[in-house]
């Protein structure tokens, strides 16, 4: 049997998009969040919430300013853009695997749809969703805490690359995983130990060394950084360094997806 699905024959396809079909993946990807909104968005933005007052409350107090800037102004970036992260890896692989659990994965795959169609299609719903969790964020950090983003572009730039990079790390996960357990294990020990060992809470220039080198090799590092300069004007590296390894991440990440949909791995018997 080949390794490509017959429909696929679209990806040799030269300057042809099927513009409609891309659109309809996309719309549905964001509808699937947009319909359920009280799992989706509202309670991402409340465990937001009370991260800061958790931290605010245990820690701010006694704790002096970090890199200059008062504790809860600094790790405020870093929920930021933790919250956008999971949420924006969620929405792809519980899609995904619901999809394939559930037997209707075939409704995705039979439509005239290139695989880099199929990944541009989920990638709109993932990134959509992180877009919104950080801007509803991002104003109750204002209005809370008076700290707004003093590079709005920056903080744009590192929200759209970290939700596009965890999107593409949600489909590569979702096509990898064939039932719920294994998706729950990817969360937990990949996912989420990135994600918290990655500066959200403190500056990486207080790691010891070692655990200071491995975390520059953690991308999403560069995410949290890149998102916390944007804010409030302070980073740990070099925001054009943390923009070229971002992008080549995601890139990277959602070639591999492009890969396994147009090969099919994981997804048809």
């Amino acid at each position: 049997m080949s390794d490509t699905f017959p429909h696929r024959q679209g990806d040799r396809r030269f300057g042809r998009v099927n513009w409609m079909g891309l659109y309809t993946l996309a719309e549905r990807e964001v509808m699937r969040f947009v319909n359920v909104w009280t799992q989706t968005l509202l309670a991402p933005l409340v465990t937001a919430g009370l991260f800061m007052v958790i931290f605010s409350i245990a820690i701010g107090p006694r704790r002096g300013d970090v890199m200059g800037m008062p504790f809860t102004t600094f790790i405020a970036p870093g929920i930021l853009m933790m919250t956008v992260i999971q949420n924006a890896f969620a929405n792809t692989s519980s899609s995904i695997v619901i999809a394939k659990v559930q037997g209707n994965i075939v409704d995705t795959l039979m439509p005239p749809l290139s695989g880099a169609e199929m990944v541009l299609g989920y990638l709109a719903g993932g990134i959509a969703r992180g877009l919104v969790v950080a801007v509803v964020i991002a104003l109750g950090v204002g209005l809370v805490l008076g700290v707004w983003p003093q590079y709005p572009l920056v903080t744009l730039v590192f929200v759209f690359l970290g939700a596009a990079f965890l999107s593409g790390l949600g489909i590569v996960a979702g096509i990898f995983a064939e039932k719920f357990d294994q998706m729950a294990a990817i969360t937990n020990f990949i996912v989420t130990p990135l994600a918290f060992l990655s500066g959200t809470f403190y500056s990486v220039s207080a790691l010891p060394p070692g655990m200071y080198e491995l975390t520059h090799i953690n991308p999403i590092f560069y995410l949290i950084d890149g998102a916390r300069y944007g804010m409030i004007g302070v980073s740990d590296s070099s925001p054009v360094v943390g923009f070229v390894i971002s992008l080549a991440a995601v890139l990277a990440i959602n070639l591999v997806g492009w890969r396994m949909f147009r090969r099919g791995y994981r997804l048809k018997d």
